[in-house]
C-alpha cells in the first residue's frame, strides 16, 4: 500500500456521487490509501457540482478551503473535477493557480494518471468533449452499506431553458439493462437492501437504446433480485409517468410507494417558457391518479420561483397548487440565471431579492404542511431501517419508506441492541421538527 493518502470531496447530486465512486475504485485499486477527511489527505480531489449558482459557490468555497490547507502544508496537491471543472476548465485554470489539476468529466477514467502527474509536480489542465465520459465500471461505495444509488442513465435531452446540464453532461444516454441488473445483483450480494434509481430523467430510461420507455421493465427485472428489499425512484419527468409505470409501482411490493417528480412550476405559460409540457390541470390529474392507484404514496417535488417573466399571479398560482396537492416533500429554489441557457437571455428577469422572497414563502408553507403530515403519522407502525445511534438523544435513528437518504427527514426511536442496516418495526408516538419519533414494537 502506498503511503500517499487521497481524499475525495464529492458535491452535488447522487449522479455526481456515482462519478466519485467510480474514481475511488480506481484510486483504491491503484494502491493509494483513501481517507474520509480532506484534512488528512496528501492529495485532495474535489468533485464539483455546477448546476446552479449556489452549487458553484459551494464548490469554490471548498476549493478555497483546500488552497488554505495547501498553504498550511496540510494538503500537498489539489485536483478539481466534476461539472464545474467540465464547464469552466480554462477559467478555473486561470482563477486557481494553486490547483494542481483541473479535469473535465472525460478525464475521470484517468484519475490515477492525473494523481501520478501532480505528484511529479506537473500541472494538469484537461478539457474534454461534452458527454465524452464513461458511466460504467466498478464503484467503491460511499453510502451506508444497506443502500446504494443505481445510475441508470446520464445526460439529458429535455432541454429545459433554465438548465445547464445538457451543456455539461451532454445527450441522454441509457445504460444497457443487463449491465444494470448485473450491478444490482452485485450490490445485493454485498448487503445492499435499498436501490435508489437516479438519472437526469429516470422515466426516459431506454428510449435511446431500445426506442421505447423501459423503466417499468427494468423495475420488474430488479424486483427479481434476491436480497433487494426497497427500490426507490428519483428524478421522474411528469409526462413520462405512464400507466405502465404506475401499474408496476402499485403491484410490485419492492417498488416502494415513493416517487420524486420535479415539476418546477404549474402555470402553463411559465412551463412553456421553460420548454416543459403541461399545466396545472394535467399535473393535478397525474397526482390524483397516482394517489388513487398507489395507496400510501409519498410525493416529492421541486419548484422554481422567479423564472423570467413570472408575474405575481403566476407565483400565487404555484403556491396555491403546492398547498392543494400537499406534497409530502418539497424543495423550492429561486431561479438561477445560468450562462448560455436560453432563459438567461430572456427579458423580464426577476430581481434576486424577489426570487428569494417567493421561494421563502413556499418553503415556509411547506414546513407547516410537513408538520401536519408528521402529526398524522402518530400511532402508525412503519418498517424502518436502522442507520445509527444518537448519543445526545439516546435514541436510534433511521428511515422508513417515506424518507430518501439525505434529502428528507429521519425517524428517531427507542430500542435495544440494534445494528446498522437492520429493519425493525417502529410505532410513531410524536414528531419533532418534521422528523418522526417512535419506539420499536
Amino acid at each position: 500500500m502506498k503511503e500517499i493518502k487521497v481524499g475525495m470531496v464529492s458535491l452535488g447530486c447522487p449522479k455526481n456521487q456515482c462519478d466519485a465512486e467510480l474514481m475511488m475504485r480506481k484510486i483504491h485499486d491503484a494502491g493509494y490509501r483513501l481517507v474520509s477527511e480532506p484534512g488528512l489527505a496528501d492529495v485532495v480531489i474535489i468533485n464539483t457540482c455546477g448546476f446552479i449558482q449556489s452549487a458553484k459557490e459551494e464548490a469554490i468555497e471548498e476549493i478555497m478551503e483546500a488552497v488554505n490547507r495547501k498553504n498550511d502544508n496540510i494538503n500537498k496537491k489539489i485536483i478539481v473535477t466534476g461539472c464545474l471543472a467540465q464547464r469552466y476548465t480554462k477559467l478555473m485554470d486561470e482563477e486557481f493557480p494553486e490547483v494542481d489539476a483541473v479535469l473535465g468529466l472525460g478525464c475521470n477514467g484517468g484519475i490515477v494518471a492525473a494523481i501520478e502527474e501532480v505528484l511529479k509536480d506537473k500541472r494538469v489542465i484537461k478539457e474534454t468533449a461534452i458527454g465524452d465520459y464513461n458511466i460504467e465500471g466498478d464503484r467503491l461505495m460511499s453510502t451506508m452499506p444497506h443502500y446504494a444509488y443505481l445510475r441508470i442513465a446520464d445526460g439529458c435531452d429535455n432541454r429545459c431553458t433554465y438548465c445547464a446540464i445538457p451543456y455539461i453532461r451532454g445527450r441522454f444516454r441509457s445504460r444497457p439493462m443487463e449491465n444494470l441488473v448485473k450491478e444490482a445483483e452485485g450490490l445485493a450480494e454485498k448487503g445492499v437492501k435499498e436501490l435508489i434509481l437516479v438519472a437526469q430523467d429516470t422515466t426516459r430510461y431506454g428510449l435511446d437504446l431500445y426506442k421505447r420507455l423501459m423503466l417499468p421493465e427494468l423495475l420488474n427485472r430488479l424486483c427479481e433480485i434476491e436480497g433487494v428489499k426497497w427500490i426507490r425512484l428519483l428524478y421522474c419527468y411528469p409526462e413520462r409517468v405512464t400507466d405502465e409505470l404506475i401499474d408496476v409501482m402499485a403491484s410490485r411490493e419492492k417498488v416502494i410507494p415513493y416517487i420524486d417528480i420535479p415539476i418546477q412550476h404549474c402555470n402553463r405559460d411559465i412551463l412553456k417558457a421553460m420548454n416543459r409540457q403541461g399545466d396545472e390541470q394535467t399535473l393535478w390529474d397525474l397526482f390524483a391518479k397516482l394517489r388513487t392507484r398507489i395507496p400510501g404514496l409519498i410525493l416529492r417535488t421541486t419548484l422554481i420561483t422567479g423564472f423570467p417573466g413570472e408575474t405575481e399571479d403566476q407565483f400565487v398560482e404555484l403556491a396555491e397548487f403546492a398547498n392543494n396537492v400537499k406534497f409530502e416533500h418539497l424543495g423550492c429554489f429561486p431561479y438561477s440565471r445560468e450562462d448560455d441557457t436560453p432563459a438567461a437571455k430572456m427579458e423580464n428577469q426577476i430581481p434576486e431579492s424577489e426570487k428569494k422572497h417567493r421561494a421563502e414563502i413556499i418553503t415556509e408553507q411547506q414546513e407547516i404542511r410537513a408538520a401536519d403530515f408528521c402529526e398524522q403519522q402518530k400511532g402508525k407502525v412503519f418498517e424502518t431501517v436502522v442507520e445509527g445511534y444518537d448519543r445526545y438523544f439516546e435514541m436510534y435513528f433511521g428511515r422508513n419508506y417515506m424518507y430518501a437518504p439525505e434529502i428528507d427527514g429521519m425517524v428517531y426511536f427507542k430500542g435495544k441492541g440494534l445494528k446498522t442496516g437492520q429493519f425493525v418495526n417502529v410505532k410513531i408516538t410524536e414528531s419533532m421538527e418534521n422528523n418522526l419519533i417512535g419506539e420499536t414494537v
